[in-house]
């Protein structure tokens, strides 16, 4: 009896195929089940000789064998494949800066003869690395002028616009805020937790603001 192929493949033609064959293999062993029925239980006449009956069974086993060995074997093929996979550790943009640390020897010279060593290659390690965020004061000064002759005129510069007028927060950190809460989900409570944590005491109430 031919050995049942593993159904692992995607192709509708092939899966209708080897449910064929499973279905005729299984036809074959009812009809030898039967068999061994009549075999014991029926009539004589209708009984079959005892070594076609030892045919069917064998047959009967070495299916069985195959299918616990396509069993035991599909484990192993995992494992093959997963070992075979390869680790995707990402890319280092381009774009992102680059902050370089030269690890050197003390000297030079060296150490059998001291004569000069000169440089013949390097090694080169990249790691990816984040820079906690990190508030700070934008102090504006803007100074004024008066004319010690007439003693009327004061000049003084302009103040910048701001988005929110007399407010504490730069553009750049309500756009944080907005960021964090509309696109990054996260609640207006936890970013003051998170502003907590650097000595920043600001209520949920002033962020909403």
């Amino acid at each position: 009896m031919a050995k049942p192929a593993s159904p692992s493949s995607d192709d509708p033609e092939t899966l209708k195929a080897l449910l064929a064959e499973e279905r005729a293999e299984n036809e074959q062993l009812r009809q030898i089940i039967l068999a061994m029925q009549r075999h014991r239980f029926g009539r004589r006449a209708e009984s079959l000789p005892e070594d076609q009956l030892l045919l069917g069974l064998e047959e009967a086993e070495q299916v069985e064998a195959a299918g616990h060995a396509a069993k035991e074997a599909e484990p192993a093929k995992k494992a093959v494949r997963v070992g075979k996979r390869r680790t995707n550790l990402g890319a280092l943009r381009a774009h992102l800066p680059r902050v370089e640390t030269l690890v050197d020897i003390d000297g030079t010279a060296c150490p059998c003869c001291s004569g000069a060593l000169h440089k013949i290659g390097e090694d080169v390690s990249k790691r990816l690395d984040v820079a906690p965020a990190q508030f700070r004061v934008l102090v504006l000064r803007r100074p004024r002028y008066a004319c010690r002759a007439c003693g009327d005129a004061i000049m003084q510069a302009p103040a910048p616009g701001r988005l929110i007028e007399g407010g504490l927060p730069t553009d750049a950190l309500v756009a944080q805020v907005l960021v964090s809460k509309y696109a990054d989900h996260l609640p207006l409570y936890r970013q003051a937790q998170i502003f907590a944590r650097q000595g920043v005491v600001l209520d949920r109430s002033t962020l909403a603001d």
